[in-house]
């Protein structure tokens, strides 16, 4: 998908005034950034416990791959500030009704022939930091869209109050995952789902024990 230098240029300069707060203000850290390939599509399948890392994750990336787009679906209720929508839509972020949504589902799905998105495979923030279990939507996008997904564990964040000082925080890519002897498998909710618990997994094993579920099992 073509983006206009323009936004490229904003984005990149966006992602350096957050990357000053995160990582020079604060202590924000990334691992594991070898990772993440410069081209292609991505899924970026995350943990959720705060809103910093609708921004975190895209200045991670671009620290690495300067002008290059995350991507972002997002609950449609943060885009009925004019204002707030506009800025989220120049980050990369796009509206995703509650539910079915069938026309952001096929954006998602056209973003992945090339672009990074990100994702969170949980489908709600967990404030206690603890990962939660993954939504099988998610292992049914894997499945048709056949991205490359790279697991992302984010600690720390939900601690953080802003503005603040010197607050802790982590990110770290893990290796791609495959997924090649599922897809030889039928396209059925319990495919679906033994590819998203494959994803909880990995970012599972990323996390430090404070943070892992009480039991996170491949199916």
């Amino acid at each position: 998908m073509n983006t206009l230098f323009i936004r490229r240029f904003w984005v990149t300069v966006a992602s350096y005034g957050v990357g000053f707060y995160a990582s020079i203000v604060n202590r924000f850290r990334t691992f594991g950034a070898e990772n993440l390939p410069r081209k292609g599509g991505v899924l970026l399948a995350a943990n959720h416990i705060s809103g910093y890392e609708t921004v975190f994750i895209p200045w991670a990336v671009v620290r690495h791959y300067p002008w290059q787009m995350v991507w972002a679906p997002a609950k449609e209720e943060l885009f009925r500030n004019p204002v707030l929508g506009f800025l989220f839509r120049s980050w990369g972020a796009f509206p995703v009704k509650r539910g079915r949504d069938v026309r952001a589902g096929k954006q998602i799905e056209q973003l992945l022939q090339s672009d990074k998105v990100m994702l969170f495979p949980e489908g709600t923030r967990n404030k206690d930091g603890r990962l939660g279990k993954g939504n099988r939507g998610v292992g049914k996008m894997i499945y048709e869209s056949r991205p490359m997904v790279i697991p992302v564990a984010l600690t720390g964040l939900n601690r953080w109050h802003f503005p603040g000082i010197g607050q802790k925080g982590t990110i770290t890519f893990g290796a791609p995952l495959s997924f090649d002897d599922l897809f030889t498998q039928e396209n059925n909710r319990e495919t679906q789902t033994q590819i998203v618990d494959r994803v909880m997994v990995a970012i599972a094993d990323l996390l430090p024990p404070e943070q892992q579920p009480e039991k996170v099992e491949e199916s």
